[in-house]
């Protein structure tokens, strides 16, 4: 799933399309070691904060939902409500520590999926999509990893599994620190892959962005090894090398206009939203801390959304959709 496989390009001439995905999941601590206990749903009474704004765009977006989610009523029951309306897509994503069978050990290299032995990956992902089949009524096809932590043997167990869409690359960024896969030489753009070429990826959108072009990977890298000299700061306010993610999470709108506006001059036409649904609390992830940047947090939807869809005369989408219509062309 990790190779160089060729983009999927919608005509220039076409306008670009918007994916949002919705990483779906329990509140943590994320600055702490994983814990099976932590499966704490509240935030989901609050997924209103953010469907409301998407119904006002006619965004349908999709909720890719774990264990903790999918099993508990109090995860899933406003989901229900918005599914039944057709107002949102639900997919599946897999959290290994809180997704039975537990038989794993609990270390930070086994909560990236990919790095599970082949069966239980298999085991784990084949009862999170029973649960949400059983709960939802409808089998899902739509994949995130969590920690987008895909492995050697994801793109079988998921063809194995009847899936169709894969959401998990994160380009550019390299997890390898952290026992993760390396993202930083993959594209974002959408591309066929598996057996056959039956199953579609739509990546995160994110880039190196700035004039250092060919060598932003290694600028960037040399800016890491030097941030007690805040060389990154430096390079991005040179205009160097960036590393953007097309996320409010720890991205500001100016920072999401200039990652989309770099990679439409350069052809792409394909764009993914995400973030983590806790953030709609503040208070359960490090993005959103107080009302006042909660507030700041859901302006940025409409400010990018008013810009995405006004200036760059882009066009709302869902995983299902575009997968349709790539295959169409």
């Amino acid at each position: 799933m990790l190779g160089h496989y060729p983009a999927l390009r919608l005509p220039r001439e076409m306008a670009p399309q918007l994916v949002v995905v919705i990483d779906t999941e329990e509140e943590f601590d994320w600055n702490q070691p994983v814990d099976r206990q932590q499966t704490a749903v509240s935030a989901m009474d609050y997924v209103g904060r953010v469907q409301d704004i998407f119904d006002a765009y006619h965004i349908k977006p999709c909720y890719v939902i774990d264990y903790p989610v999918a099993s508990k009523s109090e995860g899933n029951r406003e989901l229900k409500k918005i599914f039944a309306d057709g107002r949102c897509e639900i997919g599946a994503h897999l959290h290994p520590w809180v997704s039975p069978p537990f038989d794993e050990e609990l270390c930070p290299r086994n909560t990236f999926p990919g790095n599970l032995v082949p069966d239980l990956e298999r085991q784990k992902l084949a009862v999170l999509t029973d649960t949400i089949t059983q709960e939802f009524g409808q089998r899902p096809i739509v994949y995130k990893a969590g920690r987008y932590g895909v492995g050697p043997n994801t793109t079988a167990i998921l063809a194995e599994l009847g899936y169709e869409i894969d959401v998990s690359l994160c380009p550019p960024v390299d997890y390898r620190a952290a026992e993760g896969p390396d993202f930083s030489d993959c594209h974002a753009e959408p591309f066929w892959f598996g057996p056959n070429q039956q199953l579609l990826e739509i990546p995160v959108t994110g880039a190196f962005v700035g004039w250092a072009g060919n060598l932003s990977k290694p600028l960037y890298n040399l800016g890491q090894r030097l941030k007690k000299f805040r060389a990154p700061g430096i390079l991005a306010r040179l205009s160097a090398v960036d590393r953007l993610m097309l996320s409010p999470e720890g991205f500001s709108s100016r920072d999401h206009i200039k990652l989309t506006q770099s990679l439409y001059r350069k052809g792409v036409r394909t764009f993914t939203w995400s973030f983590h649904s806790p953030t709609v609390v503040p208070g359960f992830t490090d993005y959103v801390r107080n009302e006042t940047e909660l507030v700041r947090f859901l302006d940025s939807f409409r400010y990018f959304f008013d810009f995405f869809f006004g200036q760059l005369g882009g066009e709302a989408s869902s995983p299902t959709q575009l997968r349709d219509q790539l295959r169409s062309l």
